[in-house]
Order: structure tokens, then sequence, then C-alpha cells
């Protein structure tokens, strides 16, 4: 059987995923596929200088990134894609050592995010994330990434837990620590320092994470689905990026944010909640020589979509899903609504959103939970709270959220960046009543 477009598209998609095991790693690589596009770097605390027709990106913290292209021609406002990088993993304390019975050494974790625990077990993993050291150009950060089967959490045998396929509950602290040496070998610091090209005491401090480095696959009898680390929510950050890339509008401003610390509520320098998205929004806007009625002008004609991935119906659970709106593997792009505002979708972020996937040929389908199960929120009603404008909340169907090797459906990875590029290059003329005109 020949690999199609699909395949070919989730393939990509899964071969970036692979090369970024921590969010810092994916807004690394972002950086390169931006770099190699055209797209000149700003620093935040640098002056500015944009030109009509130029492509630009500027970073927080490393694992935040806000990526843009202005037209030649006078914008009226921006059309923006939100994803975030992070995704529920184990991060490793500052005092990482632990040693058992004097035999064995354990590394000292926190769950980070809502994980989905029981996955975890018995998996080889490794260690990546940033350490910021003394070096001779001063106090530095520097990506580092093992690369290699490093550290596995052994679960307890079923003969010394007889409970343990009844709804047995973990202690993060004493369950799921992981495994990484008999005692005596090298001490984790000194392989990150090797890693990072510095002394073991140069390092002042770390953001380092448990991770799982399993390559994704297309899998199923026709080779319908895909498995892999991370797709929440790497799959829609990626699609976003590679429709930014493609990206052509004459008049507004496609923009592609993607923001860290969603799996913790988004409330740092660099997620959603925090200023980022406005502060470059203001900033385009001051630059390019526009007075502050003009911005506010800008907003009211800009256009929102907020890309999380969402729950398929899971084949072994229907009855967790609502009776009508429930999303399947390779459906489309996912609509997400909820009464409680979890999600931004009403009736006119959502008509837009539809029209501009019925004119690009992609479906979508509807999510909204089950009444009585409450779901999680995401970047769309967070980031709102600073820059308030017409959104939709959008994603692609998987199953086992937050699990550590995650499955979507092969086909969905390229409808949601057709979808994104048809949006990018939408030209919205909004009429002021809750109304638009898509040309």
């Amino acid at each position: 059987m020949s690999e199609t477009h699909f395949e070919t598209t989730s393939r990509e998609m899964m071969a970036f995923i692979e090369q970024s095991p921590t969010c810092y790693h994916a807004v690394r690589h972002f950086q390169a596929l931006l770099d190699a596009a055209g797209f000149q770097p700003l620093r935040e605390h640098e002056p500015w200088k944009l030109a009509p027709g130029g492509r630009y990106y500027t970073v927080r913290n490393g694992s935040s990134i806000i990526a843009f292209s202005l037209p030649a021609a006078p914008y009226q406002g921006f059309l923006i894609a939100a994803a975030h990088s992070d995704s529920p993993c184990f991060k490793i304390k500052e005092k990482s050592s632990l040693e058992t019975a004097g035999q064995y050494v354990r590394l000292n974790v926190e769950p980070y995010g809502g994980m989905l625990m029981f996955p975890w077990f018995d998996r080889p993993l490794s260690v990546a994330g940033r350490v910021t050291a003394m070096t001779g150009q001063g106090i530095e950060t520097r990506l580092v990434n093992m690369d290699r089967d490093l550290v596995l959490i052994p679960s307890l045998a079923i003969h010394m837990n007889r409970s343990a396929n009844q709804n047995a509950s973990l202690n993060p602290q004493k369950d799921l620590l992981p495994l990484y040496s008999m005692a005596g070998a090298v001490p984790l610091r000194e392989l990150i320092a090797g890693a990072a090209g510095v002394r073991p005491d140069a390092i002042l401090s770390h953001d380092l994470f448990v991770c799982c480095r399993m390559p994704g696959t297309v899998w199923g009898a026709n080779r319908e689905f895909i498995a892999s680390p991370r797709l929440d929510d790497l799959q829609c950050a990626w699609a976003a990026m590679t429709a930014l890339l493609q990206a052509e509008n004459s008049t507004h401003i496609p923009l592609c944010a993607v923001f860290d610390n969603e799996e913790v509520g988004s409330g740092t320098k660099q997620g959603a909640g925090s200023t980022f998205l406005e502060d470059v929004m203001k900033r385009i806007s001051d630059v390019t020589g526009h007075s502050r009625e003009e911005y506010q002008i800008q907003i009211a004609r800009s256009f929102m979509l907020s890309a999380d991935n969402a729950h398929a119906l899971h084949p072994n659970y229907p009855e967790k899903a609502d009776d009508a709106n429930r999303p399947f593997l390779n459906g489309g792009v996912v609509l997400k609504y909820s009464a409680n505002q979890k999600y931004t979708t009403d009736s006119v972020s959502a008509a837009l959103f539809l029209a501009i996937c019925r004119k690009a040929g992609v479906p979508v389908q509807i999510f909204a939970n089950r009444s009585g199960i409450p779901g999680g929120s995401t970047l769309g009603n967070i980031s709102s709270s600073h820059v308030s404008l017409n959104t939709a909340d959008i994603g692609l169907a998987q199953l086992a959220m937050h699990s550590p090797f995650e499955t979507a459906g092969v086909k969905d990875t390229l409808y949601l960046v057709r979808a994104l590029t048809a949006f990018f290059n939408s030209r919205l003329t909004c009429l002021g009543d809750g109304s638009y005109r898509l040309e």
C-alpha cells in the first residue's frame, strides 16, 4: 500500500515531535523552521523594526513563540491560531537523586499537568530539558536531550499487589519514581553537564523532565491510526506553524502563537494567561505607526482559533461521550462547544470557521462534553482575558489524552493544516453586527 498525502503529513508531524521531547525543544525547532523560511527574529528587550511584507517571530522563556507575517499593504486586523507547547510528564526536582537500601538510585520527580499515570510504568524513558549554568559568557541557558533509554518506572508485581487491576490508586512520591541506576553510577547531574557542554559545578539550576522517547508510528489494518508522545498539543502546534509558513494574506496579519504551561493553568509569563500575545499585537500596531484607537479597531476586526486536541469517542467507553456531539478519529477538524464557556465557540465564531472549512473542503465534526461530566478548559478563554476578540475552539480527535503515548487519526493532521492555511489566507470583512463577509 503506497503512502498517502495524509500519511506523509502525519509522519512529518511525528518526526517533529520525536525531535521535541520538551517545550523548549519544540520552540527551538520552530525557530529553525522559521529561520529557513526567511522569518526574522525579534527580541523583546530590543527595539523592533518592521517592514511591509516582512516575516517575523519572537520567543519568550525559550518555551513560547509568536510568529507573524505583515501584508505589503496596510492591514485591517489579525488572524490568530494558538496552540500550546507543553504536555503532561514528570518534572525532575532540583535535588534529584534518592537512594534505596544503599543499592538503587531513583530520580525525585513530581507530576507536571494532569497526567494519565498508569501508562508510564515499564516503559523506557529519557531525560531532556534545559540547564542554566555559569559559563565564560555569563549565565547561560542550554538545551539538553539525553536521547537514549535512561530511566524506567518499574511496576510492582501482581504477586505483591493482588488488587493492582482493581482501581488501585497511585502515590507519585512513592509509586512513580523512575529507577536511574545502581548505587555508585555517574550522577545524573554529571550526565546532564556533559550533554550541555559545561562542568557539573557550573550548573546553577535546571528545568528537566522525564519524557517518552518512543517514535511515532502509523498503525491499524488500513494504516488509519497514528500513535505518538505529545500529540496533545504538538499536533495542533505543528499544523498551525506549518499553515503559517504557507500563508499569504493581503488584508490581515496571519499570526501563530504557541504558548507554554497550558497543562498547568497558563498563569505564567509565557502562558496564554500572560500578556505575551497582547504585548506582541500592541507592539506591531505601535511600530507600524497606528494610534491606540486604530489598534482597538484592528482588534475588533480580528479573529482567533484556539487549537487544542479533543476527545474522540472511545470504542470501549461510548457511554462517556455525548449521545450526538461525539467526534471520531479521521473525521476532520473538531469544533468544540461548552455551555459554561470552557470553550469560546459561539454561533458567530462557529459559523465563520465552518464557512472557511467548507470553502477549503475540510470536514468538521462537533464536540460537546456529556452533560454531568466536566471538561477541561484551553487557551481561547484564557487569552481572551487580555485580548478580547471573536474566537472558536478547535482541535483534532484523539484517544488516551494525557497518556505518554496517544492515538489519533492519520488523516486529521492534514485536515487541520488545510483548515488553518485557508483561515490564514482568508479575507474577512467585519460588518460590525456580529457578522462577517468572507471572500
